[in-house]
C-alpha cells in the first residue's frame, strides 16, 4: 500500500516514548513492502536527522515548526473562541494542511496513518463523509494515549487556579477524540486502559451527536507499545551503587509532575535512612524548579539535560524510579528499562498496560511511605535487583519486542483493504 504517515515530532532518535513507538512502527511498514512517505513537523534541532528517514521511507517531507510561550497563549484564547482543544489549535498549521492536499491529490495515497491526536485533524479532509461516493484514503489514527484522561489526571494534581481550564480541556479533548474515532476507519490503542477510555470519549460523542444521526462503531484495536530487545541488552550495573536513575522528557507535564513529587516527598525520606543515596534526572528541558531542588541536595541530585547516551548513566545506577501521577498510554522508559535489566520501581500508573508482576518483574507503590520503602528495599537489596533485571529482561523479550508485537497492525491493514 501506498501510506502517507503524519507525525506531530520526526520520529528519530528515537531517545523518547513518542518517538520510540513511531520508529519501530515506521520500520515495521517499510519492512512489510508498503511504500511509506512520511510527512512530519521539524525543530531546527531535528533537521540533521532527516536523512536516517529518508534510508526506510520512499519520501520525507518536513514542516519546520517552532514553539513559544508567547504563542501558546495566543492558541489558548484561540480555542476557547473556537471550542476546539488547545492542543489541536496548537498544532493546527496552514503549510501543513496544504503538504497533505499536495501529496493526496498528485500520488495514489491509499492510507493516511495519522500519528497522535494532534496530526488527526490533517486527514479529516479525505474521510468517506466528507467526501461521500468518492473514493478515499483508509483512515488509521494511532493513539499514542487516550488524550483526554491524561488532562484529567493532571487536573486532579493541578493548583485550584488551574483546575477549572484543566476541565474545561478535558472535556473539548474527550469530545474531540470522539469524533475522530467516530471518523477515522480504525484506532490503534495502546493499552487495554486507554481502548476503554477512548470507547467512553465515542460513547459521549455519540450522546452529544445524536440528533445529527451519528452511527454508533467502535473500531480499536490495542496494539502495546514494543521495543527492540536486540539493541537493548542488559546494562553491567556497578555493584553497591546508591544512585537511584529517572529519566523522560521533562518539558512534558505528567513526567515532570512525578519526578517532582519523587524529589519533594519520597527522595528526603530515602535519604533520612540511606545518606548515601543519589538522584541523577536525565531529560531535555529540565524545569528551573529541578535546578533550584538539586541545589538543596549537593552532591546528592544531579540533572544532566539531555544526554545522547544513556549507558554510562544506568551502569551507576542500583535501579530507576518512574514516578507517574498522572499519565496514559504505556511508559516506554519501564519497558526499556526492562530490556535493559534495570531494576524499577513505579506507580500503579506508571504499570498500566504493561503486564508486569508486582514484586517479580517491578515494584509498584503510589504513597510517598510506600514508595521510599519499596525503593530503600531494593538499595540494600542486591539480590532482589538482579531477580528483577532477569524477570524485567524475560517479559521485554517474551511480550514486547516489536517484531512480534506489530504483527498485528498486518491485520488491522489487511481487514480495511477487504
Amino acid at each position: 500500500m501506498n501510506i502517507l504517515f503524519l507525525t506531530q515530532i520526526l520520529p528519530y532518535p528515537p531517545d523518547a516514548g513518542p518517538r520510540v513507538k513511531t520508529w519501530h512502527v515506521l520500520q515495521y511498514l517499510a519492512a512489510q513492502g508498503h511504500r511509506v512517505t512520511l510527512l512530519s513537523f521539524v525543530r531546527p534541532e531535528e533537521q540533521p536527522y532527516v536523512p536516517v528517514l529518508e534510508e526506510i521511507c520512499s519520501a520525507v517531507h518536513a514542516i519546520p515548526i517552532r514553539r513559544s510561550r508567547a504563542a501558546d497563549i495566543f492558541y489558548w484564547l484561540r480555542s476557547n473562541w473556537s471550542g476546539r482543544p488547545f492542543l489541536i489549535e496548537r498544532d493546527d498549521q496552514r503549510a501543513m494542511r496544504a503538504r497533505v492536499k499536495q501529496i493526496v491529490d498528485s500520488s495514489d495515497i491509499d492510507a493516511i496513518h495519522a500519528d497522535q491526536l494532534g496530526m488527526a485533524q490533517y486527514a479529516l479532509p479525505f474521510s468517506n463523509q466528507q467526501n461521500g461516493a468518492q473514493r478515499t484514503p483508509i483512515l488509521i489514527f494511532d493513539a499514542h494515549n487516550a488524550v483526554w484522561k491524561i488532562v484529567e489526571r493532571m487536573k486532579e494534581n493541578a493548583p485550584w487556579l488551574l483546575q477549572f481550564p484543566a476541565s474545561l480541556e478535558a472535556k473539548r479533548v474527550k469530545a474531540y477524540e470522539g469524533r475522530i474515532i467516530q471518523t477515522f476507519d480504525h484506532t490503534l490503542a495502546v493499552t487495554e486502559p486507554d481502548r476503554e477510555a477512548l470507547a467512553e470519549a465515542v460513547a459521549a460523542y455519540e450522546r452529544a451527536s445524536t440528533s445529527n444521526g451519528v452511527e454508533s462503531k467502535l473500531p480499536i484495536t490495542v496494539v502495546p507499545i514494543a521495543v527492540d530487545t536486540h539493541k537493548l541488552q542488559p546494562t553491567d550495573r556497578e555493584l553497591g551503587s546508591k544512585n537511584i536513575l529517572t529519566l523522560g522528557t521533562l518539558h512534558y507535564p505528567p513526567n515532570a509532575d512525578g519526578i517532582r513529587w519523587f524529589v519533594q516527598e519520597v527522595f528526603p525520606q530515602v535519604l533520612e535512612r540511606e545518606p548515601q543515596a543519589s538522584l541523577t534526572i536525565v531529560g531535555k528541558n529540565p524545569p528551573a524548579d529541578f535546578l533550584h531542588m538539586a541545589e538543596q541536595y549537593p552532591q546528592r541530585i544531579e540533572v544532566t539535560g539531555y544526554v545522547p547516551d544513556l549507558d554510562p548513566y544506568m551502569q551507576q545506577a542500583a535501579l530507576m524510579v518512574v514516578a507517574v501521577r498522572a499519565g496514559g498510554g504505556m511508559r516506554v522508559r519501564i519497558l526499556e528499562a526492562f530490556a535493559r535489566g534495570m531494576p524499577v520501581v513505579t506507580t500503579t500508573v506508571g504499570l498500566e498496560g504493561i503486564q508486569g508482576r508486582p514484586g517479580e518483574d517491578v515494584l509498584v507503590a503510589d504513597t510517598p511511605e510506600a514508595f521510599s520503602r519499596q525503593v530503600l528495599c531494593l538499595l540494600e537489596n542486591p539480590g532482589l535487583q538482579a531477580s528483577l533485571a532477569l524477570n524485567g529482561r524475560r517479559l521485554a523479550e517474551q511480550k514486547y519486542d516489536w517484531h512480534v508485537i506489530l504483527e498485528e497492525m498486518d491485520r488491522v491493514y489487511d481487514r480495511q483493504r477487504l
